[in-house]
């Protein structure tokens, strides 16, 4: 296992390629959610991905302060259906969190979490800053880690 960070420009196309179809499989078809996943902000992204045998078995996005929120974000976090149930959701969110506190300024971190993942984000230090909302038809609230 091997875990890659990458700017855009620095990703290969198949890499490109994979991670948009994770992304599509578990967004799109497996959570019944038609949204438009493609939203120009992972080309000012950092991708983060945790690779076995050359295959993404988990990921996300950083997104600097300004892109989503005033804060820096994580975003499209996700692990392959067939990589499920084995602490890769934690350890690719410690690794989004360890950038951020090594790379930006703004080491506050917001995220738009899906509700049923609320208690997972705050065993990690995330705190709910927002009611439920819905986005794209699932309930979602916004949390934030605090560094300061």
């Amino acid at each position: 296992m091997i875990i890659e960070i990458k700017k855009f420009n620095e990703l290969t196309i198949n890499e490109l390629y994979e991670l948009l179809k994770l992304r599509a499989e578990v967004f799109i078809v497996e959570q019944k959610c038609i949204f438009n996943d493609i939203d120009d902000k992972d080309l000012k992204s950092i991708h983060i991905m945790i690779k076995t045998n050359n295959k993404i078995e988990a990921y996300l996005r950083v997104l600097e302060p300004g892109a989503s929120y005033s804060n820096s974000s994580i975003g499209r976090v996700l692990v392959a259906k067939d990589s499920r149930k084995n602490g890769l959701a934690r350890k690719i969110v410690k690794e989004g969190i360890n950038y951020i506190i090594n790379n930006f300024q703004n080491k506050n971190i917001t995220i738009g979490a899906q509700e049923y993942l609320k208690d997972f984000y705050e065993s990690l230090g995330f705190k709910a800053i927002s009611q439920v909302y819905l986005e794209d038809g699932i309930p979602h609230l916004d949390m934030v880690y605090t560094t300061i």
